[in-house]
């Protein structure tokens, strides 16, 4: 872990009193539920930047119903899974959602378990995995055929996107703020937490670095320059063990979100980039 060792600060050490260390009293499971924070209240709708979708309601392999939204872009454009970050839900990304738009790409955003109006709640790190599945499947269902898709995660969402491009190839992955594992990531933000909460002994690992030389699709990697929850060295590292094609596009001014806004033509050339080797 010492690769991505920092001194503390003083956000750190908030973070750890009020995220990691109560972990320590009260682990179960594999942990997921303590790194997990569903955001519930729906703040926009894509109607409110002019975009027609339909509501989706689908139903998970172990019985969860979860909801979403697919917006039409153009019939020969590819369509766009959206995996979704963390502390978030899909009412927050209508603006990432209407950017994808106006490309031509349809979109196909949901909520895992608890959030948003989704039901249930993440207990294991496989039940991401479940609902992710679950979409992939409706879409399936629905005509999109993997050669049509393209699954894109932020941050959480990474660890959920590349796993559906192990188990069902899609034309391409993009990977925008990814980790290396999660423990990578509790040990950035606060080493002593990291260690009181029990982090090393949990299974809740989201391990990107181990699964992604498996990765058997053109990778796209967008990372912010001044990313303080992702260090772009953990992109870097990631890269590094990905197969061709791939591509990777810095974002000097960008942070964790929003790169789109940020990264100005760097990242909508990522995308056209992707779109014409498509």
């Amino acid at each position: 872990m010492a690769v991505y060792k920092a001194g503390f600060k003083a956000w750190q050490i908030i973070l750890t009193i009020l995220f990691l260390v109560p972990a320590c009293f009260s682990l179960s499971c594999d942990g997921t539920r303590f790194l997990i924070s569903a955001k519930k209240e729906i703040i926009a709708t894509p109607a409110e930047m002019g975009l027609d979708y339909d509501e989706v309601w689908l139903d998970t392999s172990d019985g969860v119903r979860i909801h979403g939204w697919l917006i039409p872009g153009q019939v020969d454009m590819p369509l766009v899974i959206f995996f979704h970050g963390n502390a978030s839900n899909i009412s927050h990304f209508v603006d990432m959602v209407h950017y994808f738009n106006e490309m031509g790409l349809s979109t196909f955003i949901f909520d895992y378990r608890g959030f948003g109006k989704s039901r249930g709640q993440v207990i294991h790190e496989d039940n991401l995995y479940k609902d992710g599945r679950s979409a992939v499947d409706y879409l399936s269902s629905k005509g999109w055929q993997p050669s049509q898709m393209i699954f894109y995660g932020h941050s959480l969402g990474t660890a959920v996107s590349l796993q559906m491009g192990l188990e069902t190839p899609p034309a391409a992955v993009v990977l925008e703020s990814p980790f290396t594992s999660m423990s990578e990531v509790a040990w950035h933000i606060a080493p002593v937490g990291y260690t009181l909460s029990g982090w090393w002994a949990t299974d809740a690992k989201f391990d990107n670095l181990a699964k992604i030389p498996y990765l058997s699709v053109p990778l796209v990697i967008l990372q912010g320059g001044k990313d303080k929850i992702v260090p772009p060295q953990m992109a870097w590292c990631l890269f590094n063990q990905a197969r061709e094609p791939k591509a990777f596009y810095l974002i000097p001014g960008g942070g964790h979100s929003k790169l789109f806004q940020a990264g100005g033509e760097v990242y909508k050339q990522a995308w056209l980039n992707l779109l014409k080797s498509n």
